[in-house]
């Protein structure tokens, strides 16, 4: 596994919208590279066989019937908005590049 490099943390915190001081930056760093390193160990092992799961124990989900039912007027909902638009809720673009 390549070492991190602190324009690879700075990315990182970027696309998550983080900012982080120097030493914030240089602890994630170290961080981060033990996460990777755990997931080479997990990548080396035989998994062959093993029935892929979503949960660690078994799971059933209760099941309701899918029926249309009252919900909250469009005003109501909104109303209390800082910025709404034709009844729906505005917000900053967060997402370069996007329009």
């Amino acid at each position: 596994m390549a070492a991190l490099t602190r324009d690879d943390v700075e990315q990182i915190a970027k696309l998550a919208r983080l900012e982080l001081s120097d030493g914030e930056a240089e602890r994630m760093r170290g961080e981060l590279e033990s996460i990777l390193a755990f997931f080479d160990k997990l990548s080396a092992l035989d998994t062959d066989g093993v029935e892929p799961m979503t949960h660690a124990v078994p799971l059933e989900l209760r099941r309701r019937a899918d029926a249309v039912e009252p919900s909250l007027p469009i005003d109501v909902a909104t109303g209390q908005a800082a910025d709404n638009d034709e009844g729906g809720f505005r917000v900053p673009k967060i997402v370069e590049g996007a329009s």
